[in-house]
Order: C-alpha cells, then structure tokens, then sequence
C-alpha cells in the first residue's frame, strides 16, 4: 500500500476497516480524561467488555448451586474444557483432540519437556534461542539439570550474525544440521519477544525431525498474533499463554498442542493427574492411570472455571472476528507504523528510531521492536506520560504493538506525532 503520512489518510483506513467496529467491544485505560493510545497487547490484553458477564455467571452458578455446578450450572463445570476446544483448534490449526487449556505458560512448558525431552548418552541437547524469553531459558536449563547434563555443553543457543539483530532462517537450518546427531529438541518461541521475529515454524520442524529431534514452540506471543497450522506443520508441542493478544486476563489460562501421532500413544511419559484420566471411568476411582485420548490426556487438574470464564468470552470474539481477517488488518497496521516511524526519522534528519524487527511481513506479527538512538529508558517515560501505553524491554527496546482487534491507524498517526514533537522539543 502507499501510505499517506496525513491524518485524513489514517481516519480513511478507519472508516474502511472491517474490523473496526471490535474497538467498541474492550475497555481502555484512561490518561488525563482521555482513551490511552494502548500499544501493549503483546504484554497484557485488553478486557473485553463481555468477560464481566462471563465470570459472574460462574460466580452465581456457584452461589446457587455450591458443588453441584459441576453438573447443573448454565456451563456445568465438569464439562467446562469441551466448550471452547474447537475455538481453541480453529485458533491454532489443530484438530480437537490435539489441544488443551491449563495451567499456566511455564508449568506447561515443563510438562511438555517431560514427555517430549527424553535424553540419551549420546543425544541430549536443546536448542533455543539466546535471547528467548528468560523463562524458557530456566526452563530448559532446570529440565537439562534435572537429567544430569550441564546447560553449558548441552544448551546450543542461536545467536544472529555479527551486526545483525535477529536470526536468519539459513542459520537455524544449519545449526540444527550440525548438531544433528547430539539434538534430543529444538524448542524455540514461535515469535520472539524482545525483536518480534516470527521464525518459519514448518521448516524449522522439518529440519529437526530430519535430524532426529523433536521439535516445540512457546507461541506465547504468536497465538492471537499470527495465523497458525500446528498440526499441518507437524510440530510435536507447542504451549500459549492467553492474557496477551487472546485478551483473557493476567494470569490467564495457558494453552498445549500436542500432535496427534503422540496423542494417541498412551505410552508416552508424563506427569499424570485425575483430569487426564479417561473421562468416561474417572468416578470408578480405580488404581493405574488410563489416559485420555489426545492432549487432555496431559490434563493434571480439573478446569480452573473463573479464569476459563474470561478465556472463553475472548476466544469467541476471535473465533467471530476470524484470525485471517485479523492479520490482513496487521499487516496494514504494522505497516503504517513502520512507514510513520521512518517518516519521523525522516523530519528529523538522522535514525533517532531504529527498528529490530525484520521488514518482510511474513516474520513478524503485530510487535515493532524500537531503539531510540539515545536516552531510551527516559524517552519512554515520556512516551508514557503522554498517554501510550507500550512497554520497556532491558537494555534498550521500547516494544509498540498495534493490535488489529482495538487499535487504529489514526493512533498510528498520533504516536508518531508524539514522536516527532518529543524529539523536535529535545
């Protein structure tokens, strides 16, 4: 598209998204009286204005209904999972039996090494890369410990080339070649959270099964971001959690895919729980665990109902919105930003705003990751007092994601006014 840096031009895109009417339906933090320009669903989603509703639902099936919610509520609780198991599919690319809602991010994560990092003598290393989100890393160091390897000969963490800021597909292609021999899992974040690199998920699958590995992703800030075939690109795991672009609330409940070619082997280890055991015989409550067919099967606990309450009414604006939709209007948006961040650069006279996200669409989602050439850390207190709402990521990006289900081109437009007046003033 030719982007026009005018403000008519960003209300004219307005008035012809086909999605713009969704604003209406989330709440916003305010700044002096004003609607904060809120760039920050990468971190924390917004509250849709139905989740309210949802949750004191619950909440009353329980005042009238005590334990006998689980069977008689409006959405009997004992059932709660199956009511957005195909939502969640649709949102991923997978089929039913392949996904599961629980827990959160990071217990999921383990759970997963549990059953998908089975070391041997001669094949034991994980590959990750170095700047994932610090999480992953203590969970990939831990699980590397716990089988009584050293992180430091069995951790291989990719690294872009000299001067650059993000990975080049090529190198993680041979990376996993070269290491072939030694690689138990290839476990990556499907978009990274400090450059908002969105990685080729299919080929980097195919290479490590190639190898002999197996391969998962932490799409914790892909799910909602990015048009997803989980299944199709024959991944072996990946874990979500759902209180960024999927607007469920902090601490919202965390997502699991797990292919169906292991889902269906009972014999698989994992850490087993009353809810992963076969549904129709758990009140038997015999001895021996039996798994349940697909990823419930790595179910521990029973469904944590208030916070699913909010996950359920955010996942059926999704599913009404469409995830294709979605991303045509991130595109766009993401691409304006782009083109007014370059056009501030431009008044200025020099690269006061350098962007380390890639420049193809295809390998990034909603997320321009941003160095101020000085005086970041500062810049973005000011960024905050002027009303935007985007977030500081140590030691020096200022991550700014417009969001395609709330955000707008005239928004777009503003910050970048406040970029340039910001900058103009100094």
């Amino acid at each position: 598209m030719d982007y026009q840096d005018t403000l008519d031009f960003a209300r004219s895109l307005d008035e012809k998204d086909p999605l713009g009417h969704y604003r209406d339906q989330f709440y916003f933090p305010r700044h002096n009286g004003k609607k904060v320009i809120y760039f920050c669903g990468n971190s924390l989603g917004l509250q849709p204005k139905t989740v309210r509703a949802a949750v004191e639902q619950e909440l009353k099936d329980w005042e009238d209904f005590g334990v006998e919610g689980h069977f008689h509520g409006k959405n009997p609780w004992f059932y709660y999972q199956h009511f957005f198991t195909e939502q969640t599919a649709e949102l991923v690319g997978a089929k039913t039996d392949e996904v599961v809602v629980m827990n959160t991010l990071t217990t999921n994560l383990h759970l997963m090494m549990v059953s998908f990092y089975r070391p041997t003598e001669t094949r034991y290393k994980i590959m990750i890369e170095e700047a994932a989100f610090p999480s992953d890393h203590y969970a990939v160091e831990t699980q590397i410990r716990f089988h009584g390897f050293d992180p430091a000969e069995a951790l291989i963490e990719l690294i872009p080339r000299g001067g650059e800021d993000y990975l080049r597909t090529e190198d993680i292609l041979e990376a996993i070649a070269d290491h072939g021999d030694q690689l138990a899992l290839v476990m990556l974040g499907g978009v990274n959270y400090y450059t908002g690199q969105f990685f080729d998920l299919p080929a980097i699958t195919e290479s490590g099964h190639r190898a002999g590995a197996q391969v998962g992703f932490d799409l914790a800030h892909a799910c909602g971001n990015l048009p997803l075939k989980l299944h199709d690109w024959d991944i072996d795991f990946a874990v979500w959690c759902s209180y960024k672009y999927l607007n469920s609330g902090p601490g919202g409940p965390s997502g699991v895919f797990i292919h169906r070619k292991h889902g269906k082997n009972p014999e698989i280890p994992r850490f087993a729980g009353w809810w992963g055991y076969d549904e129709a015989t758990r009140f038997q409550m015999k001895k021996g665990f039996v798994p349940r067919e697909g990823a419930m099967g790595w179910m521990l606990s029973n469904d944590q109902v208030l916070g699913m309450a909010a996950h359920k009414a955010a996942l059926a604006i999704f599913h009404e919105a469409g995830m294709e939709a979605l991303r045509s209007k991130s595109i766009l948006l993401t691409g304006y930003l782009e083109y007014m961040i370059g056009r501030v650069n431009q008044f200025l006279g020099k690269e006061q705003f350098r962007v380390i996200t890639p420049k193809d669409s295809e390998q990034r989602g909603c997320q321009l990751s941003i160095i101020a050439a000085e005086n970041g850390k500062a810049f973005y207190d000011d960024l905050t007092q002027a009303g935007v709402v985007a977030d500081w990521r140590e030691p020096d990006v200022i991550r700014v994601a417009p969001v395609p289900l709330y955000n707008t081109f005239e928004e777009v437009f503003e910050f970048a006014r406040i970029l340039k007046e910001h900058q103009a003033g100094n």
